[in-house]
């Protein structure tokens, strides 16, 4: 049985994962920093030291094969995938070895164009659909296993 790693720093559906792994029985994992503590009933939660990428490391050195990680960051979805865990970020998207390439130039490019003096369009407001999107394809996740 898979386990669910939530990167909670910055997540917005930590919520949504927790009830839709209670409902399908996987255990559910939030890991978090001091300074983002995030407690959920039906969750266990992981705080690790404030710092850069303490989480993420965290993450990485707990991951199985298998398992789900829950996160927007492409760098930590790299160390994942690389570890055979699924990766799904908070709009429903799934990375994986054929579109992380692509997410990550154009990451590299927006920090690029950020040095510049240029500001990139910042996300939009969290809609209803996005959060549909997400459960969609976290349950589909789920389902496969």
């Amino acid at each position: 049985m898979p386990t669910i790693l939530i990167d909670a720093d910055g997540c917005p559906v930590v919520d949504l994962t927790v009830r839709i792994g209670r409902s399908h029985g996987v255990p559910v994992k939030i890991l978090c920093d001091t300074a983002h503590r995030i407690e959920r009933e039906g969750a266990e939660t992981l705080v690790f030291d404030k710092g850069a990428d303490s989480v993420d490391f965290a993450l990485v050195n707990r991951v199985t094969p298998g398992d789900i990680v829950i996160t927007q960051d492409y760098g930590l979805a790299t160390m994942c995938l690389a570890r055979r865990a699924r990766v799904l970020n908070q709009n429903g998207l799934e990375y994986t070895a054929q579109n992380i390439d692509s997410l990550l130039a154009r990451r590299h490019e927006n920090k690029k164009l950020l040095r510049a003096g240029k500001h990139p369009k910042g996300p939009a407001k969290r809609t209803k659909e996005q959060d549909e999107a997400f459960a969609k394809a976290l349950e589909s996740m789920l389902k496969k296993e």
